[in-house]
């Protein structure tokens, strides 16, 4: 096609290069990237659906990741929709209440409730992607140690306490009500979660 300065109007290739291959440009490959992940899931992603969507050349997407396995590890990490903030509400309970509504958030409200059950379903299929999810929670939970530090600083926590399997409890109620059995939760639905794991069940 030739343009009004009767030179041939630029292909994707140059267009890239003009416009770089630099953040932004990762960006709208993790965006496209996840959200074909959350439309069609992981068998059906392509590369080649993935640089339509983003408007780059496959070998652009290529030459920086593998394969699609490594580029949707890439995505997942790079995300800023999968993350939340780290609450600090003055005490352990009010935290892990945030906590629990901060991942009610996450898998009840698209796009990223689309695209953490889409990913959950992939890492059970690609061990690439397996290791992505292992580091991807132990940085989350790596995030969320301020929140232990300070319980056990205020005297709420015992030393001994176990920071992972107080989120795994937690978080998997959350997964198992949201995702697995797909009820309904109450307004109270973190207070109460929160204080079985704090409290039990035991009268008084």
């Amino acid at each position: 096609m030739i343009d009004g300065t009767g030179k041939g109007a630029p292909g994707t290739g140059q267009r890239e290069r003009q416009r770089g291959d630099g953040p932004r440009r990762q960006r709208e490959i993790f965006d496209a990237a996840l959200s074909l992940l959350a439309e069609n899931g992981y068998e059906r992603l392509t590369i080649e659906a993935v640089a339509e969507r983003a408007t780059v050349n496959k070998t652009t997407i290529y030459r920086w990741w593998p394969s699609k396995a490594a580029l949707l590890g890439a995505a997942l990490m790079g995300t800023p929709t999968l993350r939340f903030d780290v609450p600090d509400t003055g005490s352990l309970r009010g935290d892990l209440e945030a906590l629990v509504e901060a991942i009610l958030a996450l898998l009840t409200k698209p796009p990223a409730a689309d695209i953490a059950v889409a990913a959950l379903a992939a890492a059970a299929h690609s061990p690439e992607l397996a290791a992505t999810a292992r580091t991807f929670f132990a940085d989350r939970l790596a995030r969320e140690n301020p929140v232990f530090e300070r319980a056990a600083a205020r005297g709420e926590l015992p030393p001994d306490t176990d920071p992972t399997l107080l989120v795994d409890l937690l978080a998997g109620a959350v997964w198992v009500r949201v995702v697995l059995r797909q009820t309904p939760v109450g307004e109270d639905f973190a207070r109460r979660t929160v204080s079985f794991v704090l409290d039990g069940v035991r009268p008084g």
